[in-house]
């Protein structure tokens, strides 16, 4: 069912490419980017579940076009995804977006698969309900699946920009399977996962989210109603784990202050469900040094406090935690960056260390490194107690086309 309605958007995408052509195919303009990346993840411990190995190799291709017409109004957007891997789970493909854009004085509409981000906070994205994690991709979840989607936006400059959303599809997340790491005990299968409604993935959702500014204040207020993105996990007393998505109702307030070198931010939401209710929020600062020495080096560093009501039920295993980081711009002409920082659980021993790394080679190379170091978790953690002995070190090299 999910491959015909993606059928369906590209068949409205492809009508309306017709159209346009006919209309004025001289002012048609396309652009084509294909990024292909070569990665390398190394486990340093040896594994705790068995099937697991140390080393994964793995090859990914993300495929980018867009097509503008109507001087820049109207356009065509794809993102494509690819990944193969040694875990069959994280061998997946993707369409991360595939919508017809069209802005026209103060309002702009989306129609098709889309990736849309909300949030400030850098550890943790609370607000950030649209679009489903792709859970295999990466450890931080910081890489979303495509959304099928109606988006209507309207912008003012006196009330701000208001975004509404209809969302006729839901996505289950996909986990790691028997061969991969950073899983649970018993593999998890996202078939096996069912649904509190009953119609299922087909539930209607909708969202709707008001963001503006005042002065040096960035604030945005959201509401979501619908299948939520996190399965709701129920463990019987013979460790055997029962899930669904649940129906519910979240708000969510986002606040950023610019003043001088610091930023300020909060995130915050309250989540409501037949099953679960909680509230849980992020705040921190982050303080700029620039231009050190006149060199251009940025050297900004970061920290945050990271709660939630569900405690150790969280799935993000970030219940009342302290993120603290680094993050260094070169500014130079290969885009160097690192982002150094650590995650402490304030009531047991539990740590997370980590390192982002990139630099550009040349125009059409790029570089990337990652390490994760779980260190002295708490055999209590209900989600890190899995991923104990997981720590690793991610390398890559990627080409663009």
């Amino acid at each position: 069912m999910y491959i015909k309605s993606i059928l369906g958007i590209v068949c409205l995408g492809f009508t309306t490419f017709l159209v346009a052509q006919e209309e004025d195919s001289k002012k048609l303009t396309h652009d084509f980017e294909l990024e292909v990346e070569a990665e390398y993840r190394y486990f340093t411990d040896d594994a705790q579940f068995n099937g697991q190995e140390d080393h994964y190799p793995a090859v990914s291709f993300q495929p980018e076009y867009s097509l503008e017409w109507n001087k820049g109004y109207e356009s065509l957007n794809f993102k494509g995804f690819l990944r193969v891997d040694r875990d069959d789970e994280r061998t997946h493909w993707d369409i991360r977006e595939l919508y017809y854009q069209k802005a026209k004085n103060n309002w702009e509409l989306n129609v098709g698969l889309k990736k849309v981000f909300w949030g400030v906070i850098e550890s943790n994205h609370l607000v950030d309900i649209i679009n489903q994690t792709d859970a295999v991709e990466t450890f931080d979840g910081e890489e979303k699946l495509g959304q099928p989607m109606v988006q209507f936006s309207y912008i003012t400059n006196k009330i701000g920009t208001f975004d509404f959303f209809y969302l006729p599809y839901h996505r289950k997340r996909t986990f790691a399977g028997s061969e991969g790491r950073l899983r649970f005990g018993t593999v998890i299968n996202k078939d096996d996962i069912g649904y509190e409604s009953g119609a299922q993935e087909w539930r209607q959702d909708m969202a709707v989210r008001w963001k503006h500014y005042f002065g040096i204040v960035d604030v945005a207020l959201s509401h979501f109603y619908g299948n939520g993105r996190e399965p709701l996990f129920v463990f019987d007393a013979q460790g055997n784990i029962n899930s669904f998505y649940p129906v519910i109702n979240q708000t969510g307030l986002e606040v950023q202050i610019t003043h001088d070198a610091f930023l300020w931010k909060l995130e915050s939401i309250y989540r409501n469900a037949d099953a679960q209710d909680f509230l849980a929020l992020a705040a921190g600062v982050e303080y700029t040094f620039s231009n050190i020495d006149g060199n251009g080096l940025d050297i900004g560093i970061l920290g945050e406090y990271l709660y939630d009501e569900r405690d150790e039920l969280a799935l993000n295993a970030l219940q009342n935690d302290v993120f603290f980081g680094s993050r260094i711009a070169f500014n130079d002409t290969q885009d160097t960056s690192f982002l150094i920082g650590g995650i402490a659980d304030l009531k047991s021993s539990s740590k997370i260390f980590s390192l982002e790394a990139s630099r550009r080679f040349g125009s059409t190379w790029t570089a990337e490194v990652e390490a994760r170091i779980f260190n002295s978790i708490d055999q209590n953690e209900l989600i890190l107690g899995n991923f104990q002995d997981d720590s690793f070190l991610r390398i890559s090299i990627s080409k663009f086309f």
